[in-house]
This record gives structure tokens, C-alpha cells and sequence, in this order.
């Protein structure tokens, strides 16, 4: 699953919310930001206060360690450059810190996933069908 993915299964304002405070999750670059103001009409709230208070939760944490593992992927291209030449210049550290802030990563991901996963199984086990 992929933060797009992540993205579809949760609520429409939230996920409004996660591209209104990461833009670059949005499919459509083109289009101007939204002010918070206008981010408040689009979603009918008065407050900022429902998403403040939903950040502190598992389930904005999970989408947003599935965004930086995408990121991480974005980055990857740069990095690369960067580490190929400090590592032919002897520099094992810069090759040795990037492997390991990715696997760091990768697990912080994994256990996002775990969570989407398990909303998914939820939603299957609720389908309402009568055999």
C-alpha cells in the first residue's frame, strides 16, 4: 500500500487535511494551495481543533511514515549521487548512515501498513452479507 492507497481508506476530510498540510502528496501540482481558511470551508469545520487532535494519533503517524518512505524513494536518485562519491573518496560513513536510516524507515512502514491492513480485515468482516 502505497500513501495514495493509505489516503483512499480513511476519511475524506482527513485525507483533505493530509494534503492540505503536505502538498506534495496531492495529485494535481498545478492547482494553488488552499489557505487554512479555505481548507476550513472545503471540509464545513470552524476550527483547526478535530485535525490537531487527530495527529496525535496512530493512524496520522502510519500516513506519515508511508509519505517519507515515499520520499525516501523520491530521494534515493540524489542520495545515490552523493554517497557513490563520497564513498570513492573513502568516506564509508555517508554509505553506512543512508542504509541505515532506510531500514529504519522500511520498518516504521511496515508497521503502518499493519495498521491499514487491519482496518481492511475490519471493513471485510463488516460487509453485512447474510449467507
Amino acid at each position: 500500500m502505497n500513501i495514495h492507497d493509505a489516503l483512499k481508506a480513511i476519511a475524506w476530510d482527513r485525507a483533505e487535511y493530509f494534503k492540505y498540510k503536505f502538498p506534495a502528496v496531492r495529485f494535481d501540482q498545478t492547482k494553488e494551495l488552499k489557505t487554512q481558511a479555505e481548507f476550513l470551508n472545503v471540509v464545513n469545520k470552524k476550527t483547526m481543533n478535530p485535525y490537531l487532535r487527530w495527529e496525535k494519533t496512530a493512524e496520522y503517524k502510519a500516513l506519515v511514515t508511508l509519505m517519507l518512505q515515499a520520499r525516501t524513494a523520491d530521494d534515493l536518485q540524489e542520495i545515490y549521487t552523493v554517497v557513490i562519491q563520497n564513498a570513492k573518496t573513502g568516506d564509508d560513513k555517508a554509505v553506512k548512515l543512508f542504509l541505515a536510516l532506510t531500514r529504519e524507515i522500511d520498518t516504521h512502514a511496515k508497521l503502518a501498513l499493519k495498521n491499514f491492513e487491519h482496518q481492511e480485515e475490519d471493513e471485510e468482516d463488516n460487509d453485512d452479507l447474510i449467507v
